[in-house]
């Protein structure tokens, strides 16, 4: 009798937390932040049927996430896009609502659900009485989350970029309103530059109608010619002028080889030498008929003999005498 007793115990207090050991259930595992007074043994409920009991919460050190495990105890499919929802009721015990999702696979045996933090039973009255109401007091605190994030964002150093930005701000607005100014003179009908350049393309349109006429003929005779030149027989010109081009290359590059006659005469240095040589001894002559006329015209019948030396080297009695300074042989 004891131990039935024992075994009665253990069987009911696992009844009332909601686990059935006869029964073919199944185990889902899902992740809230808070759970809004759920208990285990609470019930599950899909579309309002009551379909399992939470089994157990188990928290993190720094309460941040509670693990809530429940146990489906109806022979269901849950698809794997469904969503676990607490549902607190002031009037009842908070439950867990699951909102079945579309997808064709399903959540196995101890798998995880997905799940969505609910706003609370205030909330759900307040849409169902006012949803006006409800939807600004949506809309303040949006806005007081955003003006907190505005101002946990913006600290001293952001406030004076802010105010040197304003500043900048500032200074092109005045920039922008002297542009207008200047656009405003540009744009002026009697002294502005854009309808003064205006006028002149007015004039010189005008100018191009009334010579319209010479203007025909000038393009009349551009075509003229163009039909003219076109109708040259310029390939034969060209070729001519080709052929005339490489008779030339042709003399330019004999002249170039040192084998012939244009050749030698203009790469031999011999002819230089030659010809400076024969101006030098040239030069020496008549030097030599200047200091010594009488060794080569005698003009008196008595007179003494020359008995000078006739010149081995031209006498430097120019200043620019391109004479080549020679010692002279003994």
């Amino acid at each position: 009798m004891a131990l039935l007793s024992i075994v009665l115990l253990i069987l009911g207090i696992n009844y009332l937390k909601g686990k059935r050991l006869f029964s073919n259930s199944k185990t889902l595992v899902a992740h809230f932040t808070d759970v809004n007074g759920l208990a285990p043994s609470n019930p599950v409920v899909i579309n309002g049927m009551q379909v399992g009991n939470v089994a157990k919460l188990t928290s993190t050190k720094d309460m941040h996430e509670i693990l809530v495990t429940l146990t489906i105890t109806k022979d269901i499919d849950i698809p794997a896009n469904s969503i676990a929802i607490i549902n607190p009721n002031l009037l009842s015990t908070t439950s867990v609502d699951i909102k079945m999702g579309d997808s064709k696979s399903y959540i196995p045996n101890n798998g995880m659900i997905n799940t969505e933090e609910n706003e609370g039973a205030l909330n759900d009255l307040l849409k169902k009485v006012d949803p006006v109401l409800y939807e600004v007091r949506n809309a303040v605190s949006s806005i007081d989350k955003l003006m907190g994030n505005f101002n946990s964002i913006v600290d001293p150093k952001a406030k004076n970029n802010i105010a040197s930005a304003l500043e900048h701000l500032n200074q092109v607005a005045a920039s922008l309103t002297i542009s207008a100014a200047n656009l405003q003179v540009l744009l002026n009908t009697q002294t502005g530059s854009l309808a003064k350049t205006l006028n002149n393309f007015e004039s010189v349109s005008g100018n191009l109608a009334k010579n319209n006429d010479k203007i025909s003929n000038v393009l009349g005779n551009l075509d003229k010619t163009t039909n003219n030149l076109a109708q040259m027989n310029l390939k034969n010109t060209l070729d001519t002028l080709d052929a005339a081009v490489s008779n030339l290359k042709l003399i330019l590059t004999n002249m170039n080889q040192p084998s012939g006659t244009l050749g030698k005469l203009i790469n031999d240095p011999s002819l230089y030498q030659n010809l400076t040589s024969t101006s030098n001894k040239l030069n020496l002559l008549l030097d030599d008929i200047r200091i010594n006329p009488r060794r080569y015209v005698n003009i008196s019948l008595i007179g003494r003999k020359n008995t000078r030396e006739p010149l081995s080297i031209p006498l430097p009695d120019t200043v620019n005498s391109p004479y080549l300074i020679q010692k002279a042989k003994p």
